[in-house]
């Protein structure tokens, strides 16, 4: 009673101080007693304290506290940097650009480390934004780290994802491979999802979507976290991470190790994981620091490539988790179909204090990517079985086979298909204040790749070697070795270098003034690419070799917000983008040939957005509107029985992507937030394709003059379907007591066309296949708790609660007319989704 007759109300916000975002759900309590609220939906908070003065702390996962010494009744704007610069002068993220709330002119989602904590323990990093407007998410056979993302009907090569600001996508397909980063969503403070032309600054631009990831870097005191994961078919998880803080003389370092196996959640899923992360920074002086990162994720896991048809699934005793990509050799578990990759990405980050205007930020990259994609040369589906066809391939059978060969010679074997590369760049950015109003922005953009590609004996199963020899008209093996009899590590069927070079710069002016903020933004690049053909071509032959293929490049885009008061702000941007096309398009007959049709793909964009903010309740709009021209892509379709693989280059793809995009999230009392969202796409091609050729393993070719997609919905090209057209996402959180809380999520997925084969679609009529509707239920609970005087939480989350069974990937391989209906259930290939897992998880932090 004498505390309430002796306070004052103090009132201010509460937001993050790089993007500007409220800090939802934050803490704020009165230093020394119990007194505490959180933060509202809009970063708005007011709390009773003594009138004789008090201290405020602020507090929240993932973000450094911060005391705050109260004099009168309005603090303002309160600001939290997250863990990632927690030192403010070692900022490793100098080139990243981080879209401003009610400022930058784009549409953004974001989650951050409380969301990855509490709802990110069995999931991979895509699955964290599924409930993101626009994206649809799938983990396509299951494996390990072979999740993909869709944005706005953009498949994962048109989605840019960045880590720390530097690019990771494959350079010569454009794809993000996750299994690279398997795992470092330990070490993540935020992922930014920024929807169509995005804030980057890079000079090689993204056309669907670009996806930020911050991770951890240097910390200002002494930390760190212990954690044990258990779950589904065997899942575990150990982890440990430590900093040591900033010393006297200015030097800081932190480091995480982790490893993860299982089963995976179909047979034959097995999977290892080791993730690692290091930071080593220095503050030299007031305006100079430098930091040092390395981070991967060295991963080997069996996959699932054959497509069955539902039929199949409905009749194998299994179930959904029957997997025809598997079997066992001498009483061990084998794979038909494997993957192991390592692919550490090191930066050196200077970053350079002018003076009060004007930044110079400078990071050094490289990439060095070994490991490989294994398999049987024969079409797992045809070979022999310990029992009927549901039960797993006898590899010892096969084994006897080759052993019985009268030559020696392996029919049955295992190889690689290896994927050997480095990458380097620099990116520099220049900021300089101008004036009150203006900021200039302007960079550097430059990057060298190195791919090997190449086939390799693995496992001979019993014989002696491989025949692998060269014909004219048949073009597999080595030219130079026009007989070669390959054993075990002796390359086959291929040998080839991709080079890639690319030059880029790029500038943009923002206006920020009041209510007003705006900015132009251009790029150009050069992009070069050659090829180096081993096997096709003899040592003395100069056309082993071509020359530099040039593209040129270049982007334009502009926007502008106005904040119609403290509550409301509308925004429109616009942007056009050249781009070269990728390396993988540019060479034809798996040769030196030039693509004659090869030539830079073009976007088209603009949109529209409204949000909203109080205290209790928010809400976006977004209307966007998308034209792709002359898209060209590369097409490596599932492996036909023989074990080939055949290769469709497609150019003049057009597209249409447009659609309405709302978000909302409301808290009607302090323990509660819903948050919901609908997107409704219209994905679609507006017209024919160009030329298209068609070659297989051995070389062989064949031209089709166009693929008749006008007017039909975007599916995929390949094995990968593109995403729903229609998304929606409901959740909750509850804090049911005041060290527990629960949440939950809700997600649909209709209009979901499914993927097919590209170069058997020259007839008109075609109708996709419309994935059936589906929506999953994932649930979770945090109990936070002292142990040992140590922070603790108790982590659980269910994913799929209600064991849904749906269809997350399909692949038609022979488009018909009379292929519809219940027709396709014997022809269609399928996938089906995650059936109910649960992950359990203790963490300590120390």
């Amino acid at each position: 009673m004498a505390f309430a007759q002796n306070t004052k109300v103090v009132t201010g916000k509460l937001l993050d101080a790089q993007s500007k975002d409220p800090l939802i759900g934050a803490t704020v309590a009165v230093k020394g007693t119990t007194k505490a609220t959180s933060v509202a939906l809009d970063g708005s908070f007011k709390i009773a304290v003594p009138t004789d003065g008090a201290t405020l702390t602020f507090s929240f996962i993932g973000y450094v506290s911060k005391d705050v010494q109260v004099t009168g009744t309005k603090l303002g704007v309160i600001t939290l940097d997250p863990t990632s610069a927690a030192m403010k002068e070692v900022v490793v993220v100098g080139t990243q650009s981080i879209a401003i709330s009610r400022q930058t002119p784009i549409a953004v989602s974001a989650v951050g480390a409380q969301y990855i904590e509490e709802k990110g323990a069995g999931a991979e990093f895509p699955e964290l934004l599924q409930s993101t407007p626009g994206v649809t998410v799938s983990r396509l056979g299951g494996g390990y780290g072979d999740s993909r993302i869709n944005i706005r009907g953009f498949s994962s090569n048109n989605v840019a994802l960045l880590i720390n600001g530097l690019p990771v996508n494959d350079v010569e397909a454009g794809k993000i491979y996750w299994n690279d980063w398997a795992g470092l969503q330990d070490v993540t403070t935020s992922i930014q999802v920024q929807r169509g032309i995005g804030a980057s600054t890079v000079a090689v631009p993204s056309l669907g979507g670009t996806i930020n990831i911050t991770t951890k870097s240097t910390e200002a005191n002494e930390s760190g976290t212990i954690a044990q994961s258990f779950g589904s078919y065997n899942a575990q998880k150990t982890l440990v991470s430590y900093a040591t803080g900033l010393s006297d003389k200015g030097w800081a370092s932190s480091f995480l190790l982790s490893r993860s196996k299982g089963d995976g959640n179909a047979e034959g899923l097995y999977y290892t994981g080791y993730s690692y992360f290091l930071n080593v920074s220095k503050v030299i002086n007031k305006s100079n620091s430098l930091s040092f990162n390395i981070m991967g994720a060295a991963q080997n896991h069996g996959q699932r490539y054959t497509f069955n048809t539902i039929n199949t699934y409905r009749t194998a005793p299994q179930g959904i988790r029957y997997n025809s990509d598997y079997g066992y050799l001498n009483g061990q578990l084998l794979s038909a179909e494997q993957n192991y990759y390592n692919k550490p990405l090191a930066s050196l980050n200077h970053n350079w204090t002018i003076n009060d205007k004007s930044s110079l930020s400078t990071v050094l990259y490289g990439s060095w990517g070994d490991g490989a994609a294994v398999f049987t040369n024969n079409s797992p589906t045809s070979l022999p079985r310990t029992g009927n066809q549901f039960s797993p391939i006898d590899f010892n059978a096969v084994t006897k086979n080759n052993m019985a060969n009268a030559d020696g010679s392996s029919s049955t074997w295992l190889q690689n298909a290896q994927n050997n590369h480095s990458q380097y760049g620099v990116l520099s950015t220049y900021k300089r204040k101008i004036g009150q109003y203006i900021s200039f922005l302007g960079g550097l953009d430059l990057r060298y790749y190195q791919g090997e590609h190449y086939y390799k004996v693995n496992d001979l199963l019993g014989g002696q070697y491989v025949s692998d020899p060269y014909k004219a008209s048949n073009t597999t093996g080595d030219i130079n070795n026009p007989n070669k009899l390959a054993r075990t590590g002796d390359k086959i069927n291929n040998d080839y270098t991709y080079y890639v070079q690319s030059e880029g710069v790029y500038l943009q002016t923002e206006y920020v003034k009041d209510n007003l903020s705006a900015f132009v933004a251009l790029a150009g690049n050069n992009t070069g690419n050659k090829r180096l053909d081993y096997f096709n071509y003899l040592t003395t032959d100069p056309n082993r070799e071509t020359k530099w293929v040039n593209f040129l490049g270049y982007q334009a885009k502009g926007g502008v917000n106005y904040n119609i008061d403290n509550q409301s702000n509308v925004f429109a941007n616009v942007g056009y983008i050249q781009r070269s096309p990728l390396v993988a398009t540019i060479f034809l007959n798996k040769k030196n040939d030039l693509n004659p049709d090869a030539k830079p793909e073009k976007l088209f964009t603009y949109e529209l957005g409204y949000h909203f903010s109080s205290a209790a309740f928010t809400a976006e709009v977004n209307l966007y509107r998308s034209s792709y021209k002359d898209r060209a892509k590369a097409v490596a379709g599932p492996a036909n029985q023989d074990g080939s693989i055949t290769t469709a280059n497609i150019s003049g793809i057009n597209e249409m992507h447009e659609g309405v995009e709302v978000f909302t999230r409301y808290r009607p009392f302090k323990g509660l937030t819903l948050n919901g969202q609908i997107s409704i796409g219209n994905y679609y091609y507006t017209s024919n394709t160009g030329a298209t050729q068609v070659t297989n393993d051995q070389g062989k070719s064949q031209n089709i003059s166009a693929l008749l997609l006008k007017g039909l919905k975007v599916g995929e090209f390949g094995s990968n379907s593109t995403g729903a057209q229609t998304t929606a996402s409901l959740g909750a959180d509850v804090d049911v007591m005041p060290h527990l809380k629960v949440g939950s999520n809700w997600n649909y997925r209709g209009h979901y066309y499914g993927a097919f084969d590209p170069s058997k679609l020259t007839f008109t009529g075609y109708q996709l296949y419309d994935i059936p509707d589906y929506s999953t239920l994932d649930v979770n609970a945090v109990y936070r708790f002292k142990l040992a005087g140590l922070d603790a939480s108790l982590i659980g989350n269910v994913y799929n609660i209600l064991n849904t069974t749906y269809i997350s990937d399909s692949f038609d391989s022979s488009p018909s007319l009379t292929n519809v209906g219940a027709a396709r259930l014997n022809t269609m290939g399928v996938w089906y989704g995650t059936p109910r897992t649960y992950m359990m998880t203790l963490k300590i932090k120390f």
